[in-house]
């Protein structure tokens, strides 16, 4: 076996030692680690700290009240797991959750498919339709509570004047009703935002396959069923992930509208959590209510990451 000649290094000849990268010396990293050093100091007080704590009480028979503070490890959770009214207000906020996403991302979807057409005034239109998305939501909620006031709410007189209804409906004040006054304020504030989501993702998808499908013969409707959806499903599946742990949170609205009741109709994970924490300042029991919230997040988290991977996985993506 003839030996591998070596090429000798010298002033002519070029080196065949790797290239090191500019930028990655130990001084450089050194300089980025400190510049980082706020912002991590700040998340780890901000966010991390919080949540070490909530876990913490969560395991501790804290109440301000009666001036208890004891460790009772996993007591807080068994009471929770037999308590009614946490179930309720679980189920409450399941339901809104499930309703309004659903309902928000059929409306954005809508209101983006026609946003991304070209007609005279689509700039007033596209900056007009983020104005209820602007408007704060204890504005909102106030604003809805007039609209459905059970007396001399608008509403009623439209839907009477509409032989619609009757009588007056008593919207937010009967257990069958509140929590859809709920919702329809919720959609009608949150539904501009997942259409700008979902218009970005319509205007990422190229021109070229409309007028492809055009040349092949396809309808209006084939090409949104079988190009543009598939393609816009990332998307829609994302926003739709994020409005669901949006709207898992609610507070405000059912706070301020309905305050969790009648009979705790609107009772939710937050108000419910609000009113242990704030109210009863029983801050282990509270804080096991906000380590449940945690979790049922997480695991709608991770229910669309799982079908986000495997839609990706199955067009090739």
């Amino acid at each position: 076996m003839q030996p591998i000649p070596t090429i000798a290094e010298g002033p002519g000849t070029p080196s065949l030692r790797p290239a090191r990268l500019p930028g990655l010396d130990t001084r450089t990293l050194r300089t980025v680690g400190l510049l980082l050093l706020p912002t991590i100091g700040t998340l780890a007080v901000v966010s991390l700290y919080p949540v070490f704590r909530g876990i913490t009480l969560s395991l501790r028979n804290t109440t301000l009240s009666s001036q208890t503070d004891s460790f009772i490890g996993l007591q807080n959770f068994r009471t929770l797991l037999a308590d009614a009214q946490f179930w309720n207000a679980w189920r409450n906020t399941i339901e809104f959750t499930a309703v309004s996403t659903l309902l928000e991302t059929v409306l954005g979807l809508a209101m983006a498919l026609v946003l991304f057409e070209t007609f005279r005034g689509r700039g007033v239109v596209r900056a007009s339709m983020l104005v209820p998305w602007a408007i704060p939501t204890v504005v909102t909620s106030k604003m809805f509570g007039w609209l459905f006031d059970g007396q001399n709410g608008i509403i009623n007189y439209l839907l009477k004047g509409s032989h619609l209804i009757q009588a007056n409906v008593n919207w937010y004040g009967s257990t069958q009703h509140a929590l859809q006054t709920i919702v329809i304020a919720d959609v009608w504030k949150t539904t501009p935002f997942m259409a700008l989501l979902l218009l970005a993702g319509l205007q990422s998808i190229s021109g070229t396959l409309n007028e492809a499908a055009r040349v092949d013969g396809a309808s209006a409707f084939q090409y949104f069923w079988r190009i543009r959806l598939p393609l816009l499903m990332p998307t829609l599946l994302i926003a739709a992930l994020l409005r669901a742990l949006d709207a898992f949170r609610i507070f405000d609205l059912p706070y301020v509208l309905t305050g969790g009741g009648p009979a705790d109709s609107t009772e939710t994970l937050s108000t419910l959590t609000y009113k242990h924490l704030f109210s009863g300042l029983q801050f282990g029991f509270g804080s096991a209510l906000a380590m449940a919230m945690f979790l049922t997040e997480l695991l709608i988290a991770i229910g669309f990451g799982v079908f986000l991977l495997r839609r990706m996985r199955a067009s090739g993506g």
